[in-house]
């Protein structure tokens, strides 16, 4: 006897595909029925559902959300019959943001265009762009800030300033009119500002192989930066490109998010997008299940090296095995392949620390190698670059960069897979 359930969830019926898989959970609500756990959920406008065969019975259907919420849905499987599970989030403020909806970085429709309150930061931990105005209670006001959002692309970028130094110092002069032409080779661009709906409160930009969408060409280099700013405050967002033939999109907030983040990177990669957001918030489990095949990504590395990059940040948080792997050869390649990737370096001088009987000085260089090379892509290396220095406490040479490391990490926004750093916090 079997049944089948054909899950999917389904996004904004408007605008674009967005196609994207999460993971979620098939458990019985009978002692005799079907578990499954890490299924696979297509995602999009109308994706065809992946069916799972159970045996017949009642289930409760779950759906783990980039963002780490977790929708639940009955179901009833009936044999010999397909039922469908849908899932549903199409109501995403605008169309355009229906990815951005789902990786959790925007809130529903009825805050943008319901009679509900403002959103405000509900912990001392969330961050805007705008620091809300005071009343006279001293509680923030229920107020929209009106300011033009500006944003500046860093197409080729100065390998000097991927320094930590450097990019501590742009933190230091409140006064300076911007911080894109301190760290840009070729003159940086200022971006039109996007046409579409939603644009004057969640701006949306949008990059691919050929550079911004709303102003493709110009010089592009090893690394790419996107510089934002609006009433005062200054963010800096590392943009992970190229990532093959995805696009990447900078999502920029003036109300409050619900993670907290004012600036969010996601990238439209059908398999791992939703697996990168799930790295950031620390779920490396569940994002081993989009990553299932890391292999394959180190193996293809110099096609898309930030995807192996990801793909090896899983693998390191997940497979703990001590003895030489089939993966160790790439993790070395990856590093060596790619001196302007400090993710690669770091990934290796870890591993070595990891793993018993490993050279320690060998580990050690590695780790001054990667800070050397410049700040990580990932928001993740930061901090296994600061647990690997910390295990040289009496080396000069790493306890000076533990330092910097610690307070560029002050600046950074944890919760992003990305590393953006507020450099100046704004005022309504």
């Amino acid at each position: 006897m079997t049944a089948i359930l054909a899950v999917r969830l389904l996004l904004s019926p408007t605008g674009e595909f967005n196609e994207a898989v999460i993971v979620g959970d098939i458990r019985s609500a009978d002692r005799d029925g079907t578990s499954l756990r890490n299924i696979r959920i297509p995602c999009g406008r109308s994706p065809d559902p992946t069916s799972y065969r159970v045996d017949p019975g009642r289930y409760l259907v779950s759906a783990t959300l980039p963002s780490g919420m977790v929708l639940t849905k009955d179901a009833e499987a009936v044999e010999g019959r397909s039922a469908p599970v849908d899932f549903d989030m199409t109501d995403s403020p605008y169309a355009t943001h229906a990815w951005q909806y789902l990786m959790g970085n925007i809130e529903p429709d009825r805050v943008y265009h319901g009679a509900t309150a403002v959103p405000l930061p509900e912990s001392v931990s969330s961050r805007s762009m705008i620091a809300p105005a005071v009343g006279d209670e001293g509680f923030p006001l229920e107020t929209v800030v009106d300011v033009a959002t500006l944003a500046t692309w860093v197409g080729d970028s100065l390998p000097a300033g991927w320094s930590y130094a450097s990019m501590l110092a742009l933190d230091q002069d409140p006064a300076r009119p911007s911080v894109a032409p301190l760290i840009a080779r070729s003159a940086p661009r200022r971006l039109p500002t996007p046409s579409a709906r939603g644009a004057d409160v969640t701006p949306l930009y949008r990059f691919g192989p050929d550079g911004p969408a709303l102003a493709p060409g110009g010089p592009i280099g090893e690394r790419q930066f996107l510089v934002v700013e609006a009433a005062g405050a200054v963010r800096l967002v590392t943009l992970p490109l190229p990532w093959g033939t995805s696009d990447v999109e900078v999502l920029v907030n003036l109300r409050q998010s619900p993670t907290g983040s004012a600036v969010a990177v996601a990238v439209r990669d059908p398999l791992f997008g939703a697996g990168l957001a799930y790295m950031a918030q620390g779920a490396l489990d569940t994002a081993a299940q989009l990553f299932t095949d890391a292999g394959t990504a180190l193996r293809s590395e110099p096609e898309n090296p930030l995807a192996a990059t990801a793909g090896s940040y899983v693998l390191l948080g997940t497979d703990h095995r001590t003895e030489e792997t089939y993966w160790d050869p790439w993790l070395r390649l990856l590093a060596d392949r790619h001196p302007w990737l400090s993710d690669g370096a770091i990934l290796r001088a870890v591993r070595l620390l990891r793993r018993p009987g490993a050279d320690r000085d060998e580990a050690k260089y590695g780790l001054i190698d990667a800070f050397d090379r410049g700040i990580p892509f990932y928001t993740l290396g930061l901090t296994w670059l600061a647990d690997g220095l910390a295990a040289f406490p009496d080396d000069p040479a790493c306890a000076s960069r533990l330092d910097q490391v610690r307070r560029l990490s002050w600046l950074a926004d944890m919760r992003e897979p990305f590393l953006i750093l507020d450099l100046r916090q704004g005022s309504a």
